[in-house]
């Protein structure tokens, strides 16, 4: 059977956490691997994941759970040390606060595989508030068909809706130089490999998380919109991205 995995970074989540946990707990699917990356929190986050594990023991659910507790260098150091200790087919970072949909979630979309094991599997994402409530689809969508080239128009798949290969996700660790932004560029160069692989990427055409908007970018809007547009330049050359901006600046006026 594929095996899906997890990633959950946390520190001091206790506030948010729990609705995260609910949602895998809940999975039907049984090859599910649960790695909890925590920073050394301080609050009730450890007594939670210990109930949880506790719980997903009794239910007999044949998932996986690891935990690790420890200091970082911050949250893409962290999903890091989650690449290092994968195993399975696919990896999903799943962050605290955010949660799958349903309880067949995952069920779905390893039916929709067909046995087949493209490098990326992505999906559409709801928008949730602080309680979990929705507020709206996102803004940006995934076309019908991704590429690397695709996130010239941003990030059109949320990092929690892009289920990576684990042999890409490995071979493509984080670049910590970027404190707001890394998973933008981790999507890209995931993708940019299996282009030069010519591995497909496959649309699930569902909805695969529901994302809570308070995250880190919100918190830092214009530090990680700059460290966005850095990467852009990385990948799509100085010239093309000034003139897109330009673009989407023309484009926010006319709206």
């Amino acid at each position: 059977m594929i095996r899906i995995t997890y990633v959950t970074v946390t520190y001091n989540a206790a506030g948010l956490l729990q609705r995260t946990l609910d949602s895998v707990l809940q999975q039907d699917y049984p090859e599910l691997v649960h790695l909890i990356i925590d920073g050394a929190s301080t609050d009730d986050t450890l007594q939670m994941v210990d109930a949880y594990i506790e719980r997903s023991n009794a239910a007999e659910n044949g998932h996986r759970i690891q935990v690790m507790s420890e200091p970082d260098k911050g949250i893409y150091d962290a999903m890091n040390k989650g690449l290092r200790s994968l195993d399975g087919d696919y990896v999903c970072f799943l962050n605290a606060g955010d949660f799958l949909p349903a309880a067949d979630t995952v069920s779905h979309i390893v039916e929709m595989l067909n046995g087949q094991l493209p490098a990326v599997l992505y999906g559409d994402t709801d928008i949730v508030d602080g309680e979990g409530r929705f507020l709206h689809h996102r803004r940006l969508s995934p076309p019908e068909k991704l590429s690397w080239k695709s996130f010239r128009q941003g990030m059109l798949v949320c990092h929690q809706a892009f289920y990576a290969r684990t042999d890409f996700a490995i071979a493509t660790p984080y670049d910590i130089q970027y404190r707001y932004s890394a998973d933008v560029d981790w999507c890209i160069r995931v993708m940019k490999a299996a282009a030069k692989e010519n591995v497909p990427l496959q649309n699930l055409k569902m909805v695969v998380v529901n994302y809570t908007e308070e995250g880190q970018t919100t918190l830092h809007h214009r530090e990680s919109l700059w460290e966005r547009y850095r990467v852009m330049e990385r990948h799509y050359g100085r010239l093309q991205t000034f003139l897109l901006h330009c673009w989407f600046v023309v484009r926010s006026v006319i709206k």
